[in-house]
């Protein structure tokens, strides 16, 4: 006859169930969640935000370079040489062509320091044709007065916010066309940008 163990010998030769095979399920979500988060961003995310981005910057470019309609000239033609420059002058922007007004050191009180604390802002404002600056020249006292404005209803807890410059750069395009009475601004880089 065959020998029977006892039941207590036969429950210890079992396999127990967990150990490392149980966790292991756990400890590769743990470890190749992140390694994948990365991966992701660096080489799926970021290279599709970056083409979008370049698509986009040369869309614009070549919609605010060349003026084809409102100029007659074609978009792939090089500019004659020495246009303009005849007597010395600067060559003028084309029409469509992208040009700039420069709103130098605005200096306002931050809202709610009572006086104590300062903000000091440039600004470079960014439009079309050389009527752009002309029209920005004739407004700079309204421009500058608005701008102001905009500054000082900031708070420090308004200004140290990680969008803040954003913020305040959309709030100022909004501000600047109303103050022009029409759509002439597009952009608005801050130049210098400092609390005291």
């Amino acid at each position: 006859m065959a020998e029977e163990k006892p039941a207590h010998e036969a429950k210890k030769d079992e396999p127990k169930g967990g150990g490392i095979k149980a966790m292991l399920p756990l400890i590769l979500t743990v470890v190749l969640m992140p390694v994948m988060a990365f991966v992701m961003t660096n080489f799926v995310l970021l290279p599709k935000i970056q083409k979008a981005i370049v698509a986009s910057a040369t869309t614009t470019g070549e919609d605010s370079e060349h003026g084809t309609e409102e100029t007659g000239e074609d978009a792939h033609e090089p500019p004659a040489a020495g246009h303009g420059e005849a007597d010395g002058e600067a060559p003028k922007p084309a029409k469509g062509a992208k040009t700039t007004y420069q709103l130098p050191k605005l200096i306002v009180n931050v809202r709610g320091t009572m006086g104590t604390r300062f903000l000091l802002a440039s600004f470079t404002v960014v439009g079309k044709g050389p009527e752009f600056i002309k029209l920005c020249e004739n407004n700079d006292a309204q421009m500058r007065d608005v701008a102001m404005g905009v500054l000082a209803g900031k708070t420090i807890q308004d200004l140290e916010k990680p969008d803040s410059r954003n913020m305040i750069r959309t709030e100022m395009i909004s501000t600047f066309n109303t103050a022009l009475g029409q759509p002439s601004v597009n952009e608005i880089y801050i130049t210098e940008f400092a609390i005291q």
